[in-house]
């Protein structure tokens, strides 16, 4: 599907939900069979963390005059790719675990996007992720469990992960 000429640049994704199609936008920084990891254009001309999207829910993508024009914008501010943006997508494990270690949180959808989980990992064994959930007011709530298979989208690094995670220290 994705082409290693692709790296570096940045395109569109078509992404299946149960309840909708959402497209997301962003430089592809790597990918693998499972996973693609992308600088994430939120919105316009802004980049706002990284995105990771299971490939089996990737209907679509597109590198069209539209993205072409996106790209130019962020390259000439200075948004581009670099190495510094690479992190380990061998498999969710990995994933988790290494956003955990290196960020403090990450966010995640599962079916829906309706709903969203934030918090780090406490365990993972076989297919279960035990997570502490960092709530929509930076407080380590609860201790919640779901199964790997059904996380479809990993968001780090973004504003509003960054900003619960300082309210959390804040409070401590």
């Amino acid at each position: 599907m994705i082409k290693k000429k692709h790296i570096g640049k940045i395109v569109s994704f078509k992404f299946e939900y149960v309840n909708k199609i959402e497209i997301y936008r962003g430089y592809i920084i790597d990918y693998n069979d499972d996973w693609t990891l992308l600088k994430y254009n939120t919105v316009d001309y802004i980049t706002d963390g990284y995105l990771i999207l299971r490939n089996k829910y990737i209907n679509a993508y597109c590198r069209d005059d539209d993205e072409k024009f996106h790209q130019k914008v962020l390259d000439l501010k200075g948004k581009s790719v670099v190495p510094a943006d690479l992190i380990p997508i061998d498999n969710i494990e990995t994933i988790l675990n290494y956003l955990t270690e290196k960020f403090g949180a990450f966010q995640f959808d599962l079916k829906s996007n309706e709903y969203c989980y934030l918090g780090k990992v406490k365990t993972i064994e076989k297919n279960n992720l035990t997570f502490d959930f960092l709530n929509s007011k930076g407080v380590w709530s609860e201790t919640r469990d779901c199964k790997l298979g059904n996380i479809r989208t990993i968001e780090f690094d973004t504003d509003y992960v960054n900003s619960l995670l300082l309210v959390s220290k804040s409070t401590k």
